[in-house]
């Protein structure tokens, strides 16, 4: 008698598998010492923390996890302009051997007025401009941020190039929590702010083949066992 037994996901042929990677958690906020501010196109500074003790410790469990997977090699690792993702996807390019990639149109949703560690006091206080950008779900309530517009515009064209240039690869990214929210949101066309929160140091995955996405995994941490988290926006 023939039989058809169920099988393993596997991607199509050519297609990319992005690893998306949170960054380790960074250091925090401290009233009236606003972080360093990196420069940002068309727009004031963004906040640039580098990573805290616990970050430092989140990115050597990612880095152990990633390179002990038993599947398709990692190709190429991309972060982005800010020292978060850096520092984070130092350990594993050791380990593998890779340059990482900078790609700055994944960089963090600008917060306008809120840079440098002021969204994390507006959040601790409930702030009521915070309540309302969780109520209409964006960004730009926030006086000077971005609008969901300009984040898909270079979120997208970053997407896209990566892609492009690693078909049938495996590429792992070290990004931020508001772009993986923004992603994620947009391959399941669900709700804006529906995948924002995940913690720092989590694994997402998606699969990008014939300009379609597919979520095949959110806010993984099992690898972080032990070790504590905090999944503000950072």
């Amino acid at each position: 008698m023939k039989q058809y037994p169920q099988h393993r996901y596997t991607p199509p042929v050519g297609a990319t598998e992005i690893v998306l990677v949170r960054h380790g958690q960074s250091r925090a906020a401290i009233p009236g010492q606003p972080f360093p501010l990196q420069p940002f196109p068309q727009k004031k500074g963004q906040g640039d923390p580098e990573l805290s003790a616990l970050g430092r410790m989140q990115a050597l469990k990612v880095a152990a996890q990633l390179a002990s997977e038993p599947i398709n090699a990692i190709n190429a690792i991309y972060v982005t302009s800010l020292c978060r993702t850096h520092e984070s996807a130092a350990p594993l390019a050791a380990k593998l051997g890779l340059m990482p990639i900078e790609e700055a149109g994944l960089r963090e949703v600008h917060l306008g007025e809120w840079e440098g560690g002021v969204l994390r006091i507006k959040v601790h206080e409930n702030d009521a401009l915070y309540q309302q950008m969780q109520l209409e779900q964006r960004w730009d309530v926030i006086p000077g941020a971005e609008s969901h517009d300009e984040i898909q515009l270079r979120v997208a064209a970053a997407l896209s190039s990566m892609v492009a240039q690693h078909q049938g690869q495996r590429i792992v990214a070290f990004v931020h929590g508001g772009i993986i929210g923004h992603i994620l949101s947009q391959v399941t066309r669900s709700e804006a702010f529906a995948f924002n929160g995940c913690d720092n140091g989590s694994i997402s995955r998606i699969v990008a083949a014939e300009d379609t996405y597919r979520l095949r995994g959110y806010n993984d941490t099992a690898h972080l066992q032990g070790l504590e988290s905090d999944s503000m926006l950072s």
